[in-house]
This record gives structure tokens, C-alpha cells and sequence, in this order.
């Protein structure tokens, strides 16, 4: 296993064995013990290349296995984890020695947690965010299989991975024999690794889709001339050189412009959240290029995953996954206070209570983006004043400074009362 860490495909780890008396746990035969990742991410957070790589990540790890007469014994998205956008494999415990002749007991579920939301996307244009969300476990073949049109029916790794899984899945419910047959299947390791190669190969090939929404253009259609932001630029720079945060959240990163800017000015690592797929994907990009430890995710910011699974404590939500140092909400707040109806104090309290410090921007309403927003909507939004924000924010918080970047635009540096 040292090799696969030196190589980047497993979480680091350390031999404690000699400790395991001291958690209560004498008769294990191995302790292991690994780095602390800083944020948790599951499957239905991810964007599109970062499920791919995710899963190209995880069949490369299950080859290179093989080729040493190991295997895995799952092949859940959930031990997949990132490291920046380097995808890395985090169950020790999964990895155990290869029989020969053995099928892929896990194909089914790699199919629903890697391959079917990645054709979602690939061949349907649909995004799979929610849909997996609300099935844990994933897509299920025979789900998808009634969304695929005749016409990409006969595409190979559609008829075998999702057509013909789905006719197995519905025939195993029918009949009882399915069980026997499937104890007694034999699989030759060469058709093992063949099955594997194809499904890197297909996965490999697929496109990013286009996301072109409103904001996918928003790092090049803004209303910040240059001298504007700078100022913003350097008013990041400014709040992360005073808090050294180790970990900052950026609430609506976009193309991750002042993420880089965090990162430039010292902090540790960033997690990155928009809406807009389109904007995930530049972001996610620009990360790889330019060696950015910043993880940018799906975020629903008015219905940010919540705790789910068994007692509710399986997958945990989003505030209690991690405690970051800072955060930034740049160009954020609008969206929630008036493009999802939320009352502007609960807005506020919200975004206070996700980090000690931070960047909270207000765009008035005379801001061409809020009037974006507010150009096919009766303006039911009386209290949404910059008076009023400040306002409720010095209740909740220290205004360690103000900056008006723009007439119409003001940053407010906050530190948690």
C-alpha cells in the first residue's frame, strides 16, 4: 500500500497498532492511522469533471490492485475524496487479495455511484445533483434505462452497463434463481481487467456538457471595472493576511478568481461552492492548471445538503462537516435574499454562523445584477438596504471595516462577536 500513497492513489497512513489498546480496540491486529482531510465531499456535490476524474481515479486504483492480485471489495464514490481537485482513495480496509475467477461483486454499484450519473451528464444533459441526493446509493440502471432514448440504446457501454444491468435487476426480482447463478458465476481475471479497461476508456472519452446559464459568463460579464476589482482583489488579500485562515469557504466562487487571490495572500486550502455548473467547470480547470489547492463544489446555498443516512448521521450536512477559519461571500447574498425569498436577517445569520470572519459583499438594489434579478419579479423586498444589512450584521458580528468598491457595492470585513 505504500506504493499506491507514493503514487497519489491512497490517503497517506500510519501504523499505530501499539495504541490500540488506548482506544479501546485490543484486539485488532492493525491500527491505522491517516492525515485528517479538511473537508468531506460526497458524490452529489461534485461537478461533472470532478465525478470523472473521481472515477477514473478509482478504476486506475482497482487495475493497478489486480496487477498485484488485490481487488476491491466496494466501489462506492464515498471513498473517494479530493485533495484539491487530486482525487485520492480513503478505505484501507477495502483493498483485500484477489480470487481468482472471482466476479466484480461491486460493478453494479460503480455503475450507480460513477458511471450512470457521468452519462446523465454526458448523454442527456441532465444534471444528476439532485436526483443523487435523494438516492444515496446512487442511480439505478433500471432507472436510467427508461430515460435513455432508442436511439443511444445500442451505444456499448449503454446496452451493457445500464440495458442489460436493468433486465438482470428485474428479472433477479421475478425469480429466485438469480441468486444461485450469480454464487456460482465464474469470471476469468483477464475479462475482469478488460472490464475495467472498457469502462475507463468510455468514462475517459466523455465530454464535459455545456453549462451556459445566466452566470456562466459572470468572471467576463460583470459589473467591476478594473479599478474595482483590484480594490476587491485586494481587500480579500488584506482579511487573509490578518486571519491566516487554514481552511476558507468561498461562498459562490464562480471561476474562482478571489479564491486564487486567498490562496495568494496564505490560505491553507479552499473550498470553493456555486450553483452554476458552467462556472464549476472553469473553476475546476483553472485549479488543475494552475496547481490551486481548491476544491470548488455544487452548493444549493438555500438547500445545502442536509444530514442523511442511517440516524441521520451517516452523511453529514454541511455545517457539520467541517469549521472553517473565514469565508468569503462575494456577490452572494442577493441570490439568497432576494432569488430565493429568504428574509435578509436569516441571511445574514447564516452566513455569520458558517465562519468566525470573513468578506460579506452587499450589492444594493439599484446593483445592475440585483436589478437582473428583480427585472421579472414584483420588488417585495422593502428591507433590503445596505443600511439595513450593516445594521444587522453589527448585531451579529464586528465591522472590523467597510469598502465601497463601487457606488452601488460595499464589502463589509467581519469578525464574529
Amino acid at each position: 500500500m505504500r506504493k499506491l500513497v507514493e503514487r497519489g492513489r491512497l490517503v497517506d497512513f500510519t501504523d499505530v497498532t501499539e495504541q490500540a489498546s488506548q482506544v479501546g480496540i485490543e484486539q485488532a491486529d492493525v491500527l491505522l492511522s491517516h492525515p485528517q482531510i479538511p473537508f468531506i465531499s460526497y458524490p452529489y456535490e461534485w461537478s461533472f469533471s470532478l465525478h470523472k476524474v473521481a472515477a477514473l481515479a478509482h478504476l486506475d486504483l482497482h487495475l493497478e490492485l489486480l496487477a498485484q492480485d488485490f481487488t476491491l471489495s466496494d466501489a462506492t464514490a464515498y471513498n473517494m475524496q479530493f485533495d484539491g481537485t487530486r482525487p485520492v482513495h480513503i478505505d484501507h480496509l477495502s483493498i483485500r487479495p484477489y480470487e481468482e475467477g472471482e466476479i466484480w461483486a461491486a460493478h453494479r454499484q460503480f455503475c450507480m455511484q460513477f458511471l450512470n450519473p457521468l452519462l446523465m451528464w454526458s448523454m442527456l444533459d441532465l444534471q444528476p445533483n439532485h436526483w443523487f441526493r435523494g438516492s444515496l446509493e446512487g442511480i439505478a440502471p433500471e432507472d436510467l434505462a427508461k430515460l435513455v432514448p432508442l436511439r443511444k440504446r445500442l451505444n456499448w457501454t449503454v446496452l451493457t452497463h445500464v440495458i442489460a444491468q436493468a433486465t438482470l435487476q428485474n428479472r433477479s426480482v421475478q425469480t429466485t434463481t438469480g441468486s444461485s447463478r450469480y454464487r456460482e458465476a465464474r469470471l476469468p481475471r483477464s475479462s475482469f481487467e478488460g472490464m475495467l479497461r472498457g469502462l475507463r476508456g468510455a468514462i475517459a472519452k466523455m465530454e464535459v456538457p455545456s453549462h451556459e446559464t445566466v452566470w456562466g459568463d459572470y468572471a467576463n460579464n460583470t459589473s467591476y471595472a478594473a479599478p474595482e476589482a483590484e480594490a476587491k482583489h485586494d481587500l480579500v488579500k488584506e482579511v487573509v493576511a490578518a486571519i491566516e485562515p487554514g481552511l476558507l469557504y468561498d461562498l459562490g466562487c464562480n471561476t474562482g478568481d478571489y479564491s486564487k487571490s486567498a490562496l495568494e495572500a496564505g490560505a491553507g486550502k479552499v473550498i470553493g461552492f456555486d450553483f452554476d455548473h458552467g462556472a464549476l467547470e472553469i473553476a475546476f480547470k483553472r485549479a488543475q492548471l494552475e496547481q490551486l489547492d481548491l476544491l470548488p463544489l455544487w452548493l444549493d446555498a438555500a438547500n445545502p445538503s442536509p444530514s442523511q443516512g442511517w440516524g441521520e448521521a451517516e452523511r453529514m450536512g454541511l455545517a457539520g462537516r467541517a469549521q472553517p477559519d473565514a469565508l468569503l461571500a462575494l456577490a452572494f447574498i442577493h441570490h439568497i435574499a432576494i432569488g430565493r425569498n429568504v428574509p435578509l436577517d436569516m441571511a445574514v445569520d447564516w452566513l455569520v454562523s458558517l465562519a468566525p470572519a470573513g468578506v460579506i459583499e452587499f450589492p444594493h438594489k439599484e446593483d445592475p445584477m440585483v436589478q437582473l434579478l428583480l427585472s421579472q419579479r414584483p420588488d417585495i423586498f422593502p428591507d433590503y438596504r445596505n443600511e439595513t444589512f450593516a445594521n444587522l450584521l453589527s448585531q451579529r458580528a464586528r465591522i472590523v471595516k467597510a469598502v465601497d468598491v463601487l457606488p452601488t457595492r460595499t464589502l463589509y470585513w467581519f469578525e464574529r462577536n
